[in-house]
Formats: C-alpha cells, structure tokens, sequence
C-alpha cells in the first residue's frame, strides 16, 4: 500500500519506491509489448498487478495480492458507463480510495480511445484532497512500467497547489468539502471524473444541518462542473453514520451503488486474496462490536437506542445455591441462516427481583463448539445448583437436536434441555419491552465475567440494538427469553394461593346424609 504523504520529503521518498518497483523488462519484442498492452488494457485485474507492484504486495508474505472480484467488477461497471453517478459503499481496508483516485482513472486514461481529460479528486479537506493528488502524480511521474507503454505524462503542476497537467493534456485538480469547484476546467475541457473521497467524518455526521449542506453542495456546485451531467461522478466511502452524505447519496436512485462488507451475505471474506476468516475474527475481537460493524459492515449502529451504556451493572454473583431459580437459554441460530450468525446461551439467576446474567455464550462457531459449552457448563456447576436449560421448541424438531444426543452418548448422559413453548411476539417489541429492567437496576452481570468476550460480546450485541437495524440480536433476543421464563416463575411462586370450601358441594354434601 502507498505510504500517507503529508510533506514534499515523504512524497519524494514514495515517488523513489514507485521508480525502483516498477522496472521494465528489455527482452520483449515490440509485437510482445503491443499484444501485452492489448491485453493489460481489457484486464482490469492484470493491469493493476503489471503496472502497480508497490501498491499489491503483501507486506507478510511478500506475494502479489490481486484484486478481489468487486475492484474488477466496479472497474469494469466504470468504465462501461461513461455518463454514471454512482456510491462505492466499502468497508474499511478495502482499497476503495486506491482503485477509484488512482489505478481506475489510469486504466480510463490509457484506452485506445482516451477515456478521462479532465479529473477532480475531492477530499474532507484542501490538503487532504491535496494528498490524495500526490499519489496520482506520483505514478504519472515516476511510473517506469506505464511511461515506457503510454510516453512521458507528467507536464507542469504540483499536487501541492492542487493541480498538474500530462503532456498528453489530461489535467487533474484536487478540492477540499465545500471549496468552490464552479469555473473549474482546463482550456476547453470541463471535469469528466469526478471522484468523492471519504468526505464523511464524525464532526459533519453529528450535525445533520451541515450534511444537509453538504449533501447540497455536491449535487449542485459539485456535480454541476460536469457538462451538462456528462461524465462520471463517483463518491467513495465506508458508511460511518445513516446522517451522512454517502447515505444521502445511496438513497437517491439515479445513482448506482456498490456496496462490499468485509464478510458478505454468506458469511465469506469479500477479499479473499487479502484475508482470512481468521483474521477478521480477530479485528473483530479487538475494535468491538459496534466499531467493527460500523467501520467493517457498513453498519453505523446508534448506541443507547434502546439500552444504554449506564445502565451496564457489575455485581459479586452470589452462590449459585442462593439464587431462587437459574435459567440457562439456548439460541443456536437457523441453520438456514447466514453462516456468520451468532450462536447464544445467557445463563441468568434471580433473587426475588435482582437479575443477575452469569455466564454466556456468544460465538460465530460450529453447533458443536456451543453443545460443549453446554455440557460443560452443566457438569461444572451440577453439584452447586440445578440450572434449567430451555430451548426454542422449534430447535427440539430440528436435526441439531441429534447433535446434542451425540454429544450425550460421548459423556454418558443426556444434557435435560425443556422445549420453550411460547408463541413468541415481535423480537423488537419483546426486547424493548424487557429494557426498564435495565434501566431501573433490576438487571446486574456478574463482576467475574468482566473481562470475558463472550460476557462482552453479548453486552456490546444488546448496546447495539435498535429497530430496523441488521445488528446481530442473537445475544439479547436470548437474555429477553430467559429473563421472561424466570419471571413467569416468580409470579406463579409469588401468587397468594387460598384454599376454601365450596359452599355448594357443602351443602350438597349435607344434604346426602
């Protein structure tokens, strides 16, 4: 990847990189070199890994890393459509600004029939924009592959002052949010891509006054530098917030969208050429819930929605033998569903009306991994206290119950799970409805599970919730069940039974001697 430039002693360090790592090859024919051309110029993926070595070698194993199939698919979308509005959605890492602010306008300005004569990159701010210049400029200057095949590039002009222009007459500006684009041209030649980097941040997304303007300036001062709506104009960016102007673009349906989480729809790395499953599991061990779905899953989850962060208590458990009732529930998720679904089981125990969440289990895991959990759990605490495990009756149908048979015949023993019967409402409504429980400090978590992941993992799940939201719920849908099953226990102890003498039968009875 290319080094963040800041000054002209770390551009120049940079350009000295691009020079060293792209040398040409001097035993190809000229007929060799043509047909390599041809072929570089149809080839979108080849193209970036021919002419941009420095930018897609993998710093551990030092291999090429190549472009995953949705670079190829936006080049190719991009350069099909010379008259596009479009949003490239794509999480963080995903070398969104590095495809459309360099290697997608160098691949348009090398087409036999030039595609690209007048370009503007615009960023969050002037020098930002200005930055992001400099690793144009760096490659039109001092890239020894693409100047042997194309001729000279570079002209005149400083990506410092926020403009240079090619020999071939192709020039390129940089703009910062807000800053004036009107006028803006070479010679003739007004803007025909245009290319939006990044211009959320958090400071804008927290005032929704300023993204309305924001959203204002790009659709007329900005997208009006362009002829007439010809040519192509791009944003890029990871949504960071549902008030931002990348979602205010999304949801206008004269623009294309593109949009690339770090896992998709089946539970696959979307750059599989980059990273492992794995890896991400970690990254996503270590930013947290909420940031990795925001920042890798386009996913800005609102916190404090329905539950908020103060209302998190931590207590000394008490022996699990104190408690009136402990109530172990059981989520494995629909097989049917997405692979990187949640698997859950909260354990909670109450004392008459404290809620205590004890232990838990939250996981992307195989069913197996979650069945031993289970049983585990239960032969650790057996001798201390009867936990009582439930489960959706729907599950009891369902072939994974067989998989926690299997598991039994191993330890010699069945693990005593009751089907959960309730014919249950509205996820939403039922968990929202469980939330002043929190609020009024009935709920407490176990002072000894605070550094747990699994513990946070569900914590950070319940923070996250919020209507409409595709967070994942697995961990609070089970707290909600759980907590529902302990109290309808309470209730049945706590009703005043009395038992009388019908009058009736008395009477009747009387009457028969």
């Amino acid at each position: 990847m290319a080094a963040k430039i800041h000054n002209w002693e770390e551009w120049r360090a940079w350009c000295e990189t691009v020079q060293a790592q792209t040398t040409v090859a001097r035993d190809e024919s000229e007929n060799e070199k043509q047909k390599r051309i041809a072929r570089l110029r149809g080839d979108y993926s080849a193209f970036v890994e021919y002419y941009f070595p420095h930018y897609c070698e993998n710093p551990v194993t030092h291999q090429l890393t190549k472009s995953a199939k949705f670079h190829v698919q936006a080049a190719n979308t991009i350069l099909r459509n010379p008259n596009i509005a479009a949003v490239f959605q794509w999480a963080r890492g995903h070398a969104k600004s590095t495809h459309m602010d360099v290697f997608i306008p160098l691949w348009l300005k090398c087409q036999t029939k030039r595609q690209i004569n007048c370009m503007v990159l615009v960023g969050k701010s002037e020098d930002n924009a200005n930055s992001l210049l400099a690793d144009l400029q760096a490659e039109l200057q001092y890239n020894q592959r693409y100047i042997s095949d194309f001729g000279e590039q570079y002209n005149s002009g400083n990506w410092q002052e926020g403009q240079f222009v090619t020999l071939d007459e192709c020039a390129f500006f940089a703009r910062g949010r807000g800053q004036s684009p009107r006028g803006l041209r070479y010679r003739s030649r007004r803007p025909d891509y245009i290319v939006i980097d990044d211009l959320d941040d958090d400071e804008l997304c927290n005032n929704p006054d300023r993204v309305r303007r924001m959203t204002d300036w790009t659709l007329t001062a900005l997208y009006g530098t362009l002829d007439g709506g010809r040519g192509r104009f791009i944003m890029v960016g990871n949504l960071i917030s549902k008030n931002s102007v990348l979602a205010n673009l999304m949801a206008n349906k004269a623009f294309h969208v593109s949009k690339v989480n770090v896992i998709d729809d089946k539970g696959n790395v979307s750059w599989k050429e980059k990273w492992d499953l794995a890896e991400i599991q970690r990254q996503q061990e270590i930013m947290g819930y909420r940031n990795f779905q925001k920042e890798m899953m386009n996913n800005p989850i609102t916190e404090g929605a329905v539950f908020r962060q103060d209302w998190i208590r931590w207590v000394k458990p008490l022996p699990l033998n104190r408690y009136d009732d402990i109530v172990a529930y059981i989520d494995p998720s629909w097989k049917s569903t997405k692979k990187n679904d949640f698997k859950a089981v909260k354990v909670w125990g109450r004392k008459g009306t404290e809620l205590h969440h004890l232990y838990a289990f939250v996981r992307q895991c195989p069913l197996s991994e979650m069945i031993r959990w289970c049983y585990d759990l239960y032969e650790r605490t057996r001798d201390k206290a009867s936990i009582k495990f439930y489960i959706e009756a729907s599950f009891m149908q369902d072939t994974m119950l067989d998989e926690f048979a299997n598991e039994g015949n191993l330890r010699g023993y069945q693990l005593p799970i009751t089907g959960d019967h309730r014919k249950k409402p509205d996820k939403f409504q039922r968990i929202e409805a469980v939330s002043p429980l929190w609020e009024r400090g009935f709920v407490a978590y176990s002072q000894s599970q605070k550094e747990n992941p699994d513990m946070l993992a569900g914590i950070e799940q319940t923070l996250a919730f919020e209507k409409g939201s595709n967070a994942h719920d697995d961990a609070p849908d089970a707290d909600e069940s759980a907590i529902f099953i302990l109290q309808k226990g309470s209730r049945l102890k706590n009703f005043p039974y009395s038992f009388t003498r019908r009058k009736d039968i008395l009477n009747n009875s009387a009457n028969r001697f």
